[in-house]
Formats: C-alpha cells, structure tokens, sequence
C-alpha cells in the first residue's frame, strides 16, 4: 500500500504540469477561453488571467508533489485542487452545459461522464498522495504508474483526436460494417460500380451496343453479360475486393454461344 501511496505524486504531478502547460502556453487554448465554462464564472474578459492563474497555481502544487520531501500536506493541497475541479464540473454541467471545461485543453466538447470520472480519480490519487512516504519505485510500481497515466489519458476528451478516433477508423476498416457478409447479398450496383472504374471495361465500353443483359455468380466472380455489335461482352468482377484491375473481359462470338 506504501508503494501505491509513494507513486501517485509523480502521478498527479504529471497531470498537473500538462494541464498547467495547456493552460499557460497554448495559443490554441488562449483563443477559446471565453468559450469555456469558465468564461460564463468570471465574465469572457476575465477568462485568459484566471486560466492562467488556475495554470500557475497547478505548477505549484504539481512542484510541491515532484520536487523533496514528500509532505502530506502536498498531497492534501492536491486534493484540496482536485475537489475544485470537480466543483468546476458540476457548474459547468448544470450553469454552461455546451460549453468545454478547458481542464487539459481546447476542445468544443462539454463536461461529460468522462470527465467526471478523471476529476474522481485524481481526488483519490490526490488523498492516498497525503500518505506518501519517500520510496523507492521498482518495475511493478512503474507499470502501475503508466497505467494510472493510461487511464487518465483515455478519460481526457482532448485527446480523442489523437488515439480514439483512428482507433475507430482502423475498426471500421479492418471490419468493413457495410459490406455484405455473404457474397450472394453484394448488390448488382456495388459490381456495376467496380466494373465500370476497371481498365478492362474502358477498353470494352467502346463496342457495348446493349445494357446488362444476364447475371450470375461463380467461385467467388459475378458475370456481367452484355452485347457487343454482333458478339457478346462477358466481364467478371471479384465479389470480395475492390481492386478495379481485377475485372476481366471477353469478347464471344455469338456463334460460339449458340
């Protein structure tokens, strides 16, 4: 319990000093302070000091975590932060619904349940901080430690844009929701399309003297027959894929057919 205790200053202290950077330095974040929550408590006009004053007071506490010896009075000045954050929320939830906290950086999000949940959780690393007795941490407790700051990451809606969103755009790629899972449900508009991109079709359209004029699948192909000025058009189109020089084309005789 010790070394869970002697491990959440680094912790807190590394939130602490991101936000207060966030706070201090990004321009981003100074061009949408009157759009916060905090803007709607102190007037629009006031919004850029009192971050940056909620930035300087941030670096203290978060210096007073890092830096020798290890006081409970640190951790408790952390907690004490920490219950303000999260009486920040709870305003900005119920005074300025649509408005961003502006907690870790511009974003146009409002407080949500997220970020409910990180203000929780830095409150309880904030208390077991007050507990924390100068120790030193081994390969359990510096794991434990990047899963903590894991957490905290994942509950930061700022951060989205950086990890969740192509983290979905790799879901949906890898697991295709809009294609069909059996090949005979592919509709004859996705084939069409496919065929009509492919080299094997530009090649061909020229001497096309009809529309489709039969279908069928075979082995994993569709046919698309058409009629070609005295002979007939035989191009087949993958099912799966879509790779448009895959389509092949044949030109048939009608004779032959016959």
């Amino acid at each position: 319990m010790q070394m869970v205790a002697a491990l959440q200053p680094y912790v807190v202290g590394f939130v602490l000093v991101w936000a207060a950077l966030m706070k201090l330095f990004s321009r981003r974040m100074r061009g949408q302070a009157g759009r916060t929550a905090l803007a709607r408590l102190v007037g629009p006009a006031r919004a850029v000091p009192a971050l940056r004053l909620v930035g300087l007071l941030e670096l203290a506490v978060a210096a007073a975590l890092l830096l020798p010896p290890a006081l409970p009075v640190d951790g408790a000045a952390a907690a004490l932060l920490s219950t303000g954050f999260l009486a920040y929320l709870g305003y900005a939830h119920v005074a300025a619904p649509a408005s961003s906290c502006g907690c870790l950086g511009a974003h146009s999000r409002p407080a949500d349940r997220r970020g409910f949940a990180r203000a929780a959780l830095l409150l309880a690393m904030s208390v077991a901080a007050v507990w924390a007795r100068p120790s030193s941490l081994d390969t359990p407790s510096a794991l434990l430690g990047v899963a903590e700051v894991a957490v905290l990451l994942a509950l930061s809606s700022e951060l989205d844009r950086h990890w969740l969103v192509p983290l979905r755009k790799l879901v949906v790629r890898l697991r295709r929701p809009l294609a069909a899972p059996d090949p005979r449900e592919i509709p004859l508009e996705v084939t069409l399309r496919l065929l009509y991109r492919s080299p094997a079709f530009c090649a061909t359209s020229a001497q096309l003297s009809s529309d489709v004029q039969d279908v069928w699948d075979e082995d994993g192909l569709r046919y698309v027959v058409y009629a070609a000025r005295g002979r007939t058009a035989v191009f087949s189109v993958p099912l799966t894929g879509d790779d448009p020089s895959a389509v092949r084309a044949a030109l048939v005789d009608e004779t032959v057919l016959a």
